[in-house]
């Protein structure tokens, strides 16, 4: 008996026809599912009811402030969420990645370069086929790190990290000790297209450094100011 297939589910939420049609027919071409929505409260609504595997979304909607709705977003689901926007500054893009976005493309773009963006970020959310180090429960005062289950606890209490949030985690863990460049962990987290993103790993470390140190506490995570970031040492 032949085993079900899987299909990958998009939810964009996206007020232009046009680039509705561009992206929906693209991505159907490649066996994705896409639901549409063209405002917050809905988009709200199929994030509950379809489960999506990514959400492609736009900023500037007609009804709602497209970074709250991101935030909203990822206060509800570790979904991947890559914003498409004709916001292309820099301030742009740190605000959604500090809302919770894993990337940030700025039209107009190529369906080459967001199909490509998908796959990366589908990558990471899926984690499949990720080889674990013989010891996969790591330790770090009264942070533990479970790399096979993919689950964090502080002082006993769980530590909800987006997929993104724990790749780079994960990268740093496995490495512990050693230092990291700024390239490296983009190649090995985001994808060999993002070596220059370096905004990317700023952000994220300080997400991390939010969820898993305590204030005043000595950091889990070392920035080696221009080098990189290393994990501490046993």
């Amino acid at each position: 008996m032949p085993e079900p297939v899987t299909t990958t589910r998009a939810l964009l939420v996206e007020d232009d026809p046009n680039i509705v049609d561009l992206i929906r027919s693209n991505l159907s071409v490649r066996g994705f599912d896409t639901v549409v929505s063209t405002d917050g409260t809905r988009a709200l609504q199929l994030l509950e009811t379809e489960a999506p595997d990514i959400v492609l979304l736009d900023l500037m909607l007609p009804d709602a402030d497209g970074f709250e709705l991101c935030r909203q977003i990822r206060e509800r689901s570790a979904v991947a969420v890559i914003v498409v926007s004709a916001r292309g500054g820099e301030r742009d893009k740190v605000t959604a990645l500090n809302m919770g976005a894993d990337d940030y493309m700025t039209k107009p773009f190529s369906v080459e370069e967001l199909l490509a963006r998908i796959t990366a970020t589908l990558r990471r959310t899926r984690l499949i086929g990720a080889a674990e180090p013989a010891s996969p429960v790591v330790t770090a005062g009264d942070l533990v790190i479970d790399l096979s289950a993919q689950q964090v606890t502080k002082a006993g209490e769980p530590v909800h990290l987006t997929p993104t949030e724990f790749a780079l985690l994960r990268e740093l863990v496995i490495n512990r000790g050693k230092l990291l460049s700024h390239a490296h962990l983009l190649r090995r987290v985001w994808g060999p297209a993002y070596q220059t993103e370096t905004e990317y790993v700023r952000v994220y470390v300080r997400r991390l450094r939010a969820k898993l140190e305590h204030e005043g506490s000595e950091p889990l995570i070392v920035t080696a100011p221009r080098a990189g970031y290393r994990f501490i040492p046993e």
